[in-house]
């Protein structure tokens, strides 16, 4: 049962108004049907990727308006329905729901907070789960070598996982120092700018010659697609684990056809909806395999945070996220009153 009567909340939420227009404006938040729990938010993570590319209006996105953004949602239920069982008023809870003062969500769509954990680690929680259905795909055995293209928030995670599996070298890519730092303190074995060395003759260093096994494209790009392939060592696999925005030019005879590569498609959104399977968790499975790997400090979360904000200022942040990349990783939103 509920024990406040919601209709009498006030709530603030994110919203995109138009293409690179944030604002926060006020709404009502529902009152809980039967299977239902109200979480008062805490934390929110932005997805810098999926979430800057809405607000942009790039290719491969809606580019219709209003947008409310993110799925990262750390906070505590406050109010529930009747039939819920299995959470309690003043359980710490992760949804994938939005940036938000406070969000309604049914109740398999919650996993509990480890008590070790705080609400910033959490938050985390969704972008563990994209990398990791990416790396489940990648079927990587003990010892095959993973180059990693892009080390933002999914990269540099689906890196951590990637060596978890058993990649080794696990080998990240991007052109801003920060980031590679970032990748060096979370395990990566290896590090490259393309800015500042050849890459081809770097990853061949890496490797010993041979290439690649596994390449995980993680930055979204267009032009990142070719390079993949190209790096990919002879039958080895792709993993497109970024939503590209906009379109490649590939020449898949001389990338693809003569190679034997294999190329794998890692949409977060292809996911079983009921049961998972070998290579095919559901995101409900992930997400608390993400949190157990957090809390046991397998997966390394607090160095890709680089700042906390609060929520009124959504919009300097998400303007950070896409002018200042060379220094910025992960921004949380504060929800605290």
């Amino acid at each position: 049962m509920s024990v406040l009567n919601p209709s009498t909340l006030k709530g603030k939420r994110v919203v995109f108004k138009d293409k690179g227009l944030v604002e926060i404006e006020d709404f009502v938040p529902k009152k809980p049907d039967l299977n239902q729990v109200l979480i008062e938010s805490i934390s929110t993570l932005i997805s810098p990727g999926t979430e800057t590319a809405f607000l942009m209006a790039l290719p491969n996105t809606p580019a219709k308006f209003p947008i409310y953004p993110g799925y990262s949602n750390a906070g505590i239920v406050c109010a529930k329905g009747e039939a819920v069982t299995s959470l309690n008023i003043g359980d710490r809870v992760v949804s994938h729901k939005p940036h938000a003062s406070h969000v309604l969500a049914e109740e398999r769509e919650v996993e509990k907070i480890p008590e070790n954990l705080s609400f910033d680690e959490a938050s985390f929680f969704a972008l563990a789960s994209i990398a990791m259905q990416g790396v489940r795909k990648a079927d990587i055995e003990l010892g095959e070598s993973v180059l990693v293209l892009g080390q933002g928030l999914v990269g540099n995670l689906a890196l951590q996982l990637a060596k978890l599996s058993g990649g080794i070298p696990v080998i990240g890519v991007d052109f801003y120092d920060y980031r590679l730092d970032v990748a060096k303190k979370c395990g990566a074995d290896e590090v490259i700018n393309p800015s500042k060395v050849d890459l081809k003759d770097a990853v061949a260093k890496a490797t010993d010659g041979r290439g690649p096994d596994v390449v995980i494209e993680a930055t979204g790009s267009p032009e990142a697609i070719p390079l993949a392939l190209d790096l990919a060592r002879t039958r080895g696999r792709v993993i497109l684990l970024g939503s590209t925005r906009g379109v490649s030019t590939v020449n898949f005879y001389s990338l693809v056809h003569r190679k034997g590569v294999i190329i794998i498609g890692a949409h977060d959104s292809i996911r079983p909806a009921y049961e998972s399977s070998r290579r095919f968790w559901t995101r409900k499975d992930d997400a608390k395999l993400s949190l157990k790997l957090i809390s046991r400090g397998l997966l390394k979360v607090r160095d890709l945070i680089t700042m906390k904000v609060r929520f009124e200022e959504a919009a300097s942040a998400y303007r950070k996220l896409i002018d200042s990349k060379e220094s910025t990783l992960g921004i949380i939103l504060d929800w605290r009153t």
